[in-house]
């Protein structure tokens, strides 16, 4: 080999290599778990008269997806007049760019559903009605779109597409949910389809994919309207599927038993979900090759639409959306140990404690040593507009909170004995 051609060759490795090991910033934190393990010295109880302010804003329009905040910014989708807008704010909440995404959904809880999805510099984003957006992210610049509708013969569900795609080294992976392109893989640089899963054929969930690996073997699992599919990363083949047994075949249709919002939790080798439809709570146990499952417990009394799901010490913490409750589950046996009346909400947790956004507008700060929920404090959100959906997010002892058109930035670090 000539030298000219060696250098070639190790370019393209470094290239290759540092496009693959992009930082990426996503749905819920770090492997989409709500779990900000890496939050530390946080308020244990919050002041009687509230947290600290630091910032907000009232221009984002409407939608219900969470930020994602990235080494010197927050992202976040809005909808103005049914267009969709990635806007970007600096850390002390100046606006920097609002960039046009694609038409937003209008009807049936109308705007911006999902939380981008950032790996380098570059955001990804999907509206409702299915535009699927790059956007780079010193910039704001459009990079390349493409309509999981037009392009992949998806079929959006009923409420519209409620996704943030996940990144697996240079791939792209959403679930349009289409017949034949079911779930796909985009280049992430270009948009350009590497491979194809026609899983079951079924219409998408409002489902946000999780990533693990298990025997060397990256493994997609996204529910699509009535099974829970894993499919191999690399290649888009179809491992196994699990199928959502509440919904006889013939009543099957668009808002009956499809409403799946929650990413599953992996903790090799079990995988957990709690969903509004199907099965409920569950958990499964992975083979260690990744190709099949046994299903351990169940727990139909256990169902959570889309208010996220939070895994420790091995206990689930869900919020049961039948009974108005957050509860704790035993992830070995499915039983509820403990529960308290908060309302329906969305769920996250740092520094040993639960954060917990009901409907209601409440942010509930909730204490669970011993496995027992108790609420220590609370602050209200009385700013913004329609539904209380959006997840809470903690980057850096600052908590935020979304309510329609409103962003709030609250300071929730404990005070050290140098700044007293």
């Amino acid at each position: 080999m000539s030298r000219i051609a060696l250098f070639i060759g190790i370019l393209f490795l470094s290239i290759s290599c540092t496009k693959q090991s992009a930082q990426v910033y996503e749905w819920r934190g770090p492997k989409r778990s709500g779990h900000y393990s890496s939050e530390t010295n946080l308020l244990k109880q919050w002041p009687d008269s509230g947290l600290k302010l630091l910032w907000e804003t009232e221009v984002l329009g409407n939608g219900y997806g969470s930020p994602v905040i990235i080494s010197d910014k927050l992202l976040v989708i809005g909808t103005i007049d049914s267009t969709s807008f990635l806007f970007a704010f600096d850390k002390s909440g100046n606006e920097l760019f609002k960039t046009p995404v694609g038409d937003e959904w209008a009807i049936n809880f109308p705007g911006s559903r999902g939380t981008p999805t950032v790996a380098g510099n570059t955001a990804y984003t999907i509206t409702g009605k299915g535009i699927l957006a790059a956007v780079n992210t010193k910039t704001g610049i459009l990079l390349w779109q493409k309509n999981l509708t037009n392009d992949f013969g998806g079929t959006a569900p009923l409420f519209g597409y409620a996704e943030s795609p996940i990144v697996s080294d240079n791939m792209l992976i959403c679930v349009p949910g289409g017949t034949e392109h079911n779930v796909v893989a985009l280049d992430r640089f270009t948009g350009e389809l590497i491979w194809s899963c026609q899983g079951k054929g079924e219409r998408s969930a409002y489902n946000s994919a999780a990533l693990f690996e298990i025997a060397d073997r990256k493994i997609i699992t996204a529910f699509s309207a009535y099974h829970l599919m894993a499919i191999d990363a690399q290649n888009g083949q179809l491992l196994w599927v699990h199928e959502q047994t509440n919904t006889p075949v013939e009543k099957r249709e668009p808002g009956t038993g499809d409403t799946h919002g929650n990413t599953v939790i992996f903790e090799n080798p079990m995988l957990y979900y709690v969903e509004g439809d199907g099965n409920c709570a569950v958990a499964l146990q992975i083979a260690t090759d990744g190709l099949s499952y046994k299903q351990i417990w169940t727990n139909k009394d256990v169902n959570n639409y889309m208010g996220g799901i939070v895994l420790i010490d091995s206990t689930i913490y869900s919020c049961a959306f039948s009974k108005n409750t957050l509860v704790a589950i035993n992830a070995n046996n499915g039983e509820i140990v403990s529960s308290q009346k908060l309302g329906r909400g969305a769920l996250i947790a740092a520094d040993s404690m639960l954060y917990y956004y009901n409907q209601r507008g409440e942010v509930h700060l909730i204490n669970y040593s011993n496995k027992q929920i108790n609420s220590i404090s609370k602050i209200k959100i009385t700013k913004g507009s329609n539904e209380h959906f959006a997840h809470p997010v903690i980057n850096k002892k600052v908590l935020y909170i979304r309510h329609g058109n409103y962003l709030a930035a609250f300071d929730i670090g404990a005070q050290t004995p140098n700044n007293t």
